[in-house]
């Protein structure tokens, strides 16, 4: 069984090397869309998309990560972070930052975060585009820079800082990662279950 929407899943990666080349302003009208046209829990949409292709903006918010996260972090998990240079949005040409309300005024927030930037992800590889979904950055929220950051992102009030996806002209790809095996059951009838099929 083979459709569009399948193969983009199958074929999709996650992009960790960037080319120099803009993302359009066409192509991110039709990502921030996608994410747009994602479904929320009763509707609500509870996310806010900052777009960012300022190279210094992007720069302040990794270094403010960079600082944090070696702060937080043992030595031995630091590795690569340290290293000169070294972007957690891997050099990426925009980034899109989802904010959202905490979980404690808006449970199902983060789940719809989570269902707009796949959106978005599938959206970069239609338009021939990769991107990287991150979490990582969330340590520049939580040091001395934070509030400063969120006002240069311009998070609304009471928002903080959910996920964000790098997108870009990739300048490298990789092999489809292995699916786990015994992670699936699936159960027709009462029992009648069927083994593991992935």
């Amino acid at each position: 069984m083979s459709n569009d929407v399948l193969q983009a899943i199958a074929d999709r990666r996650s992009i960790r090397a960037y080319t120099r080349a803009p993302v359009s302003e066409a192509q991110l009208d039709a990502l921030l869309k996608a994410a747009m046209e994602a479904p929320s829990a009763r509707n609500t949409q509870p996310w806010h998309i900052t777009a960012v292709s300022d190279a210094t903006l992007l720069s302040r918010v990794n270094e403010a990560y960079r600082k944090e996260f070696l702060a937080q972090c043992p030595p031995e998990a630091r590795g690569h972070i340290e290293a000169l240079g070294h972007s957690v949005f891997f050099h990426a040409p925009t980034v899109l930052f989802f904010s959202c309300p905490p979980i404690s005024e808006m449970r199902y927030a983060q789940t719809d975060v989570g269902i707009a930037i796949q959106n978005v992800a599938l959206a970069a590889h239609g338009l021939g585009l990769g991107s990287v979904i991150l979490g990582q950055p969330r340590f520049a929220f939580q040091g001395e820079e934070a509030d400063a950051l969120r006002a240069a992102l311009q998070f609304p009030a009471g928002y903080d800082f959910c996920l964000a996806i790098a997108v870009g002209h990739p300048a490298c790809t990789k092999e489809a990662h292995p699916m786990g095996e015994g992670r699936v059951t699936i159960i027709c009838e009462m029992n009648d279950v069927r083994g593991d099929l992935i």
